[in-house]
């Protein structure tokens, strides 16, 4: 089975065969990815659905270099990832994926500021560098004036954003997001979802993970999961923006 999201340059991610065992050959064995075949292009927002326990989960792990599959092929922006070992993944991930999640992950007794600066506390870059970095993800999210706030001082909607701001302060390429409009309303949502709309037009790739058909429908592309399968959407895509 093979699906790809059409783009007009190579694929920055593409999997092929990609399979995942847990357990294997035990009684308690799970597959939780069965040979997907997936190619997305630099530049393209794509989601991908599925309920709990359908691999969409494992899938993005396996995209964000978290995990390493059973078999198959990963390239991430045309590197083999099974050619790496595990503190080059680790130096791939920081180099080129920012995560965002549903929970915000930021520390409470950290400014707003200093969370969006964390990730770059690894690379070797001065400390005026950070801050002065982090000061443009924070005004590129448009919550600048926010950055000395702590996160228990913002709205889940502004906690959204400095997340989202931590996540692109290395300047990845790809933007993986697991569920980033479950705990905000819906009108936050939607304004995150613009903001992810906005990231695409400057060229990062978003694969956006949820069970939620009316966020998928902002996506150039929907696929769906199934039993660890991955399928083109019954549905059309919403219309690009």
């Amino acid at each position: 089975m093979s699906v790809a999201a059409k783009g007009a340059r190579g694929p920055v991610i593409r999997t092929h065969g990609l399979r995942k065992v847990y357990s294997a050959g035990t009684e308690a064995e799970v597959v939780a990815l069965r040979g997907v075949d997936l190619a997305i292009a630099a530049g393209e927002f794509v989601a991908i659905m599925g309920p709990s326990g359908s691999g969409k989960s494992t899938l993005m792990n396996m995209i964000g270099c978290l995990d390493t599959p059973t078999s198959g092929t990963y390239r991430c922006d045309g590197v083999e990832i099974a050619s790496l070992d595990a503190e080059a993944r680790a130096e791939l991930r920081l180099q080129k994926i920012g995560f965002v999640f549903q929970g915000f992950n930021l520390l409470p007794r950290m400014s707003a500021l200093e969370n969006v600066a964390m990730p770059m506390s690894y690379a070797n870059i001065t400390r005026d560098e950070r801050m002065r970095r982090a000061h443009a993800a924070l005004d590129s999210v448009g919550l600048s004036e926010r950055a000395q706030h702590r996160p228990g001082e913002l709205s889940g909607g502004q906690q959204q954003r400095v997340a989202i701001a931590r996540a692109l302060i290395n300047r990845p390429q790809i933007l993986l997001a697991d569920e980033p409009t479950g705990a905000l309303d819906s009108r936050t949502g939607e304004e995150i979802l613009a903001l992810f709309k906005r990231l695409r037009d400057e060229d990062h790739t978003v694969v956006l993970i949820t069970h939620d058909a009316d966020v998928a429908a902002h996506a150039d592309h929907i696929y769906e999961m199934r039993d660890g399968e991955l399928h083109p959407a019954t549905h059309p895509p919403g219309a690009r923006a």
